[in-house]
């Protein structure tokens, strides 16, 4: 017997595009919530996204399992009447346009909440909706730039350099995702909804907790480190035979180890690298004297005798190869999927266990507007009875 999920009976209604929204969407799908997205007749912009599977977008997979799609024409009188019968018993709506957009069609919180005030509505935006900057779009790139991600990632003296996982669309997702999980509570206790404001700015910079508080304590700007870290060494990616690895002993216990596995242990009287604090000062000093010992060996060679000792360490995967990992595989994460189009393919799914277990993939991705009948002809025949 299938144990129930735990958002198992929660409608949301999604007004989503692309990836923030979307990703929080899927979030609650696969938590077991029903997620209706409604998207323009042309389909949400991430279906035209590579690689292109028989004519369809894996990206867009990725983010959209098990949901339901329904196409609305926002700018049809009819079609809003639609979504807002849509809305009327629904506990969720997520949407991601710019503040304002939602107003003017009549499909805000104010309006919505009014025949349902349980209703839970949460407006991911690049900068909230209100404030100098709310008026502004923005994409993952922007809010990487803006939000001062870009001046801590890449080498020391090198170009701006962004994140190469969206992680801005993907914190605002979690965080919206979150967040309504969260008020579910209330709103069972108390029956009253509310407006859940997403700024992108602000959970980009809230995840970058230690750097902000770099500032706060030292009044200096963090800077750019390549792998390294400010406090802690050795912590970071090492050069060696045929490649590099990544090794992080951030205590003096660590420490000892990497003396040892090196052949070192008069490094470890050192005054330069007596304390973490004293490491992370001289680390390029560390760094040196190090890679003198790894180029005489592979990373396979030093990643053995790391973890025999119990080092921290880890090879610079690709993605193939950390898809191939075998944790990855036991824990199971790498599922099958079919496309609407009837291609398999596979798909990274939730990382999360409830005792002991997955959460499943309930169904694939849904092709675009496949469930306007299933939902509209009822809808439809309530329409016609009340207008008779």
């Amino acid at each position: 017997m299938q144990e129930t999920l735990p958002l198992t009976g929660v409608k949301v209604i999604e007004f989503c595009n692309v990836a923030a929204g979307p990703f929080c969407g899927m979030l609650l799908a696969d938590m077991g919530a029903d997620v209706l997205k409604v998207e323009h007749p042309d389909g949400d912009t991430l279906r035209a996204w590579p690689p292109i599977s028989d004519g369809f977008s894996e990206n867009f997979a990725s983010l959209n399992r098990n949901k339901r799609s329904v196409t609305l024409d926002l700018k049809n009188p009819d079609d809003i009447r639609k979504a807002k019968a849509l809305v009327a018993d629904a506990d969720i709506v997520l949407e991601n346009n710019r503040p304002g957009v939602m107003q003017r069609l009549g499909l805000d919180y104010a309006s919505l909440s009014q025949d349902n005030p349980g209703l839970l509505y949460c407006s991911i935006s690049a900068f909230g909706q209100s404030g100098p900057r709310s008026s502004e779009g923005g994409f993952d790139l922007t809010l990487q730039a803006i939000s001062g991600v870009m001046s801590v990632t890449g080498e020391e003296g090198g170009a701006p350099v962004k994140c190469g996982v969206p992680l801005a669309d993907f914190a605002a997702g979690l965080y919206g995702a979150f967040a309504v999980a969260a008020a579910l509570r209330r709103v069972q206790q108390t029956g009253q909804g509310a407006h859940i404001d997403v700024p992108m700015l602000g959970t980009t910079m809230a995840i970058a907790a230690l750097q902000t508080s770099e500032y706060f304590g030292s009044n200096k700007d963090p800077v750019k480190l390549g792998s390294k870290h400010p406090r802690n060494a050795p912590y970071q990616a090492f050069e060696c035979k045929d490649g590099y690895f990544a090794m992080a002993a951030g205590n003096n216990v660590l420490w000892a180890k990497v003396c040892k596995v090196v052949g070192i242990a008069g490094l470890v009287e050192d005054e330069r690298f007596l304390s973490t604090t004293l490491r992370a000062a001289n680390q390029d000093a560390l760094r040196i004297l190090l890679e003198k010992e790894f180029v005489q060996q592979t990373p396979e060679y030093w990643l053995e005798q790391f973890r025999a000792e119990g080092v921290p360490c880890a090879p610079l995967n690709s993605y193939s190869d950390a898809l191939k990992d075998p944790q990855v595989q036991h824990m199971n994460w790498i599922q099958d999927i079919q496309l609407p189009n009837g291609v398999k393919t596979q798909t990274f799914v939730s990382p999360l266990r409830f005792n002991g277990k997955g959460q499943p993939v309930r169904f694939g991705p849904p092709a675009l507007g496949e469930h306007n009948e299933a939902v509209f002809s009822s809808m439809n025949k309530g329409l016609e009875a009340c207008n008779d």
